[in-house]
């Protein structure tokens, strides 16, 4: 089969280098399709989303790794990808059995650098 009949899978990934912001702007795009009220609409779910999340993870129940599996599949989502690493090692640390407080606090921080973004973003 010659290559350009041949079917080729895409999908958006995160940067290869790191940015200076919260989120991906550029990924957030693309996930939109550029329409920008669904950018805002999707933003302010995660960012509820978020606060829900973390609250009921904070006193690190049984289910501290699923929750945080949500988060981080809804960060990559939005491209708030210090989230989606940061939920990333707390769902590990719940696996393992370490640190699992010092995971939990860098994930509340990335969130709170991500929702200051978004209501950046989100004001008249």
């Amino acid at each position: 089969m010659t290559p350009e009949l041949q079917r080729m899978d895409w999908m958006p990934s995160p940067p290869l280098a790191p940015i200076d912001s919260p989120l991906d702007l550029d990924h957030l795009s693309r996930m939109t399709l550029g329409d920008a009220e669904l950018e805002r609409e999707v933003l302010a779910m995660f960012a509820e989303q978020a606060v829900r999340l973390v609250a009921a993870m904070a006193t690190l129940p049984a289910e501290a790794g699923a929750l945080a599996h949500k988060l981080k599949g809804s960060a990559c989502g939005i491209g708030a990808f210090a989230v989606a690493d940061a939920a990333a090692s707390l769902e590990i640390a719940v696996q393992t059995g370490h640190d699992q407080r010092h995971a939990f606090a860098a994930l509340k921080e990335a969130v709170t650098e991500a929702r200051a973004a978004i209501e950046a973003m989100l004001k008249p």
